[in-house]
């Protein structure tokens, strides 16, 4: 296991760390000199890091690849509010050395519990075209397969084995929740959306030994895949109604929601429109969770700065927290300390307790505080 994961940048800024990373990419750029320097993108479990090597380049330049494993020597430091890693030194691990669980995240839940919840929201579809579709996704045993490990996205949301189901079980009972409460809204229609708006993932996303794009995924995207994979499966059905399945092909390619955001389409029905929402919840409530997550050591209920929402986070958790209370110090006497002290210096000796009573507290005057009426 790691010593350092990018998660710990938070509490190692500006010290010299040597750990194990992957090469998510990698870039050979020019100084302003003319001489050559590293433009590296590392990752772990925990995240992905910028990472900068500008002397000595030449000697490891073709030293590694692109998925590789290197163990580095640098220093951690910011540089426009995000933490990078300028490297110092740095080689190729052999793969004795590398322990895979280290560099891919991977779902704390069980994917066994969330693939039976997906198939019973499958079984609860009441259309029998819709029905047979996705079971007929579901019978493929190369699709079953990708679809309980890939992960959702390369960084933003739920990327990590097995966020792909993660995420799509997750939007189901979102979406199961708000047809409760919109009862216009075809609730097989939308549960079949959010079974198939991100099935493209699977070919889309690489995820061997590192999060990337395939070929096809970076040529094609994952909507463009989803309608070619939806199109192979409709042949399984006979006579699936044609309507039926241009509502299937708007709800894949509007479910981005805007245009910059990459649909072709905007959502123009009902259960489009609410499928892009609770994606888009859901999406961002995950890049929430998962940031506090990173920064769950740090006293501060403000995190850093969150790339992919635009700004920082407030952990209310911790915000909301009972506050310590710091211990008292003993620099000052209390009130009723002071009352003590002048009470004993005004109490008569033992000798003189027979001749005298002891005056009452309540009767003693000090300055600038007169005794109670």
């Amino acid at each position: 296991m790691k010593d350092f994961y990018i998660s710990d940048c938070v509490r190692q800024e500006n010290k010299i760390v040597t750990a194990s990373f992957v090469v998510v990419s990698k870039q050979i750029k020019p100084k302003k000199t003319g001489e050559p320097y590293l433009a590296l993108t590392l990752g772990d479990r925990t995240g992905q890091l910028e990472a900068k090597m500008w002397d000595n380049v030449e000697d490891v330049l073709e030293a590694f690849e692109q998925d590789d494993f290197l163990k580095i020597k640098g220093l951690v430091n910011k540089y426009k509010n995000r933490f990078q890693l300028t490297i110092h030194k740095l080689r190729k691990l052999g793969e004795g050395e590398i322990d895979f669980s280290d560099y891919l995240p991977k779902t704390t839940k069980n994917i066994d519990e969330l693939w039976q919840a997906l198939a019973a929201f499958v079984a609860s579809i009441n259309n029998p075209y819709l029905k047979s579709l996705l079971l007929a996704f579901m019978a493929d045993s190369e699709i079953a397969a990708a679809y309980r490990n890939a992960p959702a996205a390369k960084t933003l949301h739920h990327a990590y084995i097995g966020g792909l189901l993660d995420h799509v079980v997750s939007l189901m009972r979102s979406c199961d929740l708000v047809c409760r409460n919109y009862p216009q809204v075809n609730r097989d229609l939308l549960i079949a959306g959010a079974f198939l708006h991100d099935i493209g993932k699977i070919h889309e996303l690489a995820y061997n030994r590192s999060f990337s794009y395939t070929t096809r995924g970076q040529l094609l995207g994952h909507m463009v895949i989803e309608l070619e994979m939806l199109q192979g499966k409709l042949a399984l059905v006979p006579d699936f109604p044609p309507d039926l399945k241009a509502m299937l092909e708007h709800l894949i390619i509007s479910h981005h929601g805007q245009y910059e955001f990459g649909s072709p389409k905007l959502p123009m029905f009902p259960e489009a429109l609410v499928l892009h929402y609770m994606d888009d919840l859901d999406s961002k409530m995950e890049a929430m969770r998962a940031h506090f997550e990173r920064e769950a050591d740090l006293e501060s209920p403000w995190t850093s700065y969150n790339a992919s929402l635009g700004r920082p986070l407030l952990n209310t958790a911790k915000f909301l927290a009972p506050k310590k209370t710091p211990p008292a110090e003993n620099s000052s006497p209390s009130l009723d300390e002071e009352l003590q002290e002048v009470g004993a210096e005004t109490r008569p000796s033992k000798s003189a307790a027979s001749q005298e009573q002891t005056p009452p507290l309540h009767g003693l005057t000090l300055p600038g505080l007169e005794p109670r009426r």
